[in-house]
């Protein structure tokens, strides 16, 4: 297998914060072993996909999923949607297909050759590889590269700039309006208070009332709130930032924010969820993150690369099987 490009799917439902995982995973190896990447997006027709995934049957299945022969070399999946394909790919290749699951599938892990959960989830097993948060797209060169598209608006702003990285509603957090304004109120005071300016983001999930209270507070600062129109310069503000600000629901915009190596603060949102507490405490002990307490702070801290080590493993994994 070593000796000719890998063949790799991605495989996901779609939903951006899903796919962003599998893909980060799949491009990962493609930088350790010359490979080709198919990403995949499984539907469901109809209703059937609300089901618990074991009662799901495979006629079900869209055709525009494309999941069909030949079978590919490594499988990545990542999503509740995923799951009936997942546990049966490797059958249908006749035991080729190398099967790798993102996050925690929840069912037994027989039918995997690697499950990649993050470490505050608790999982453990013989084909299980925890990781600090979830696997990521980032690379230098692409956050380069997405600043230099965007160098022109970014550069004329003041120091320090800090990012802010809104998430929003979710089965453990919430983002209502009263908590929107206060923590735009205290973003905007320490951000005057340093003479920096900010470059905002929201999630799709963040509620209209919230991204309003929080557009009132900071839009009169210098810089940039994304209006989610043209092209999304997220990675650009990541690498433009000198700190970064992230809301307390979200793996992925931590994980990527502490790629950057730069200073990552936690903004407190409605609710609570011990699994992320956990995630967090992972941070705060590798020095990647610190609560925000309405002050900008600053500190050094080697950039987190769970992706790459995931993906090492998986070479790793998948060499020693064809050994």
């Amino acid at each position: 297998m070593a000796e000719s490009p890998l063949t790799i799917w991605a495989v996901s439902d779609g939903r951006a914060g899903i796919a962003a995982q599998a893909a980060g995973l799949a491009q990962a190896l493609t930088r350790l072993r010359p490979a080709s990447i198919e990403t995949k997006t499984v539907r469901w027709k109809g209703r059937w996909g609300r089901l618990p995934w074991r009662l799901i049957p495979l006629a079900a299945l869209e055709p525009v999923s494309a999941i069909a022969p030949p079978w590919p070399d490594v499988w990545i999946a990542a999503g509740r949607a995923t799951l009936p394909l997942s546990t049966r790919v490797r059958r249908w290749s006749k035991g080729r297909t190398f099967v790798v699951q993102v996050q925690h599938p929840r069912t037994r892990l027989s039918p995997y050759d690697l499950v990649v959960p993050p470490r505050h989830d608790g999982l453990e097993g013989p084909n299980v590889f925890s990781i600090t948060g979830a696997p990521q797209r980032l690379t230098p060169e692409r956050l380069a590269e997405d600043l230099a598209r965007f160098e022109a608006r970014i550069a004329p702003l003041p120091r320090p700039r800090v990012a802010v990285l809104i998430g929003g509603k979710s089965k453990a957090h919430d983002l209502s309006p009263a908590r929107a304004g206060a923590m735009g109120a205290e973003i905007a005071a320490a951000v005057s208070e340093a003479g920096g300016s900010v470059l905002v983001t929201f999630s799709r999930r963040t509620p209209e009332p919230a991204k309003r209270a929080l557009n009132e507070a900071l839009s009169p600062l210098p810089g940039w709130v994304w209006d989610e129109t043209g092209e999304n310069p997220y990675f650009a503000f990541l690498a433009a930032a000198d700190v970064i600000l992230v809301t307390e629901d979200s793996t992925n915009l931590a994980t990527e924010a502490a790629f950057t190596g730069k200073p990552v603060m936690l903004l407190a949102m409605d609710g609570r969820s011990e699994k992320l507490a956990r995630f967090h405490a992972d941070l705060a002990e590798r020095g990647v993150l610190r609560p925000f307490r309405g002050k900008l702070e600053t500190w050094t801290y080697p950039p987190l690369d769970e992706t790459a080590r995931a993906a090492e493993e998986l070479l790793r994994r998948l060499d020693a099987r064809g050994a």
